[in-house]
């Protein structure tokens, strides 16, 4: 059995700082819009309703977009939303939050902020407690200093 060195262990670690840091993403990242829709809901559809995103129309700085989520639902043990999806279409990379909920979490509603590349549709999924997706989809338009995007 070989041992690790503490320099080795140093050496590693900073490889993979760096890795991220100019964005070598793994061979299994998903940057496709559908492809990570698909592998969220395996394949199945999603029907429009009981989700809504809170965006902005225009978004004048793409770089910090505030987005809220919430999903009707009783937040029962029996009804609940486990998880919600939430992608941009145009970003290079498409995936920009997965929330996870539980019936303790009482609602289910989420806040952030996310980097816009451009003009772009961002959409939300839910995944609920008996296997069914809703979803909805909002157009954002990025702006540069409110010239246009």
């Amino acid at each position: 059995m070989k041992h690790i060195t503490r320099r080795q262990a140093l050496s590693i670690g900073g490889c993979a700082v760096a890795a991220a840091a100019i964005g070598i993403q793994p061979a299994y990242a998903a940057n496709n819009q559908q492809e990570l829709i698909d592998k969220f809901t395996g394949g199945k559809s999603a029907t429009e309703g009981r989700v809504a995103l809170d965006l902005p129309q225009i978004a004048e700085n793409g770089n910090t977009v505030p987005l809220s989520v919430s999903v009707e639902s009783p937040m029962t043990k029996d009804d609940y939303v486990k998880r919600v999806l939430v992608v941009a279409d145009a970003n290079p990379r498409a995936d920009v939050a997965t929330f996870n909920f539980t019936p303790s979490s009482g609602v289910a509603e989420a806040s952030t902020r996310m980097r816009l590349s451009k003009t772009q549709n961002v959409t939300a999924i839910a995944e609920m407690s008996n296997g069914s997706f809703y979803m909805v989809k909002r157009l954002v338009k990025v702006t540069i200093g409110g010239c246009g995007g």
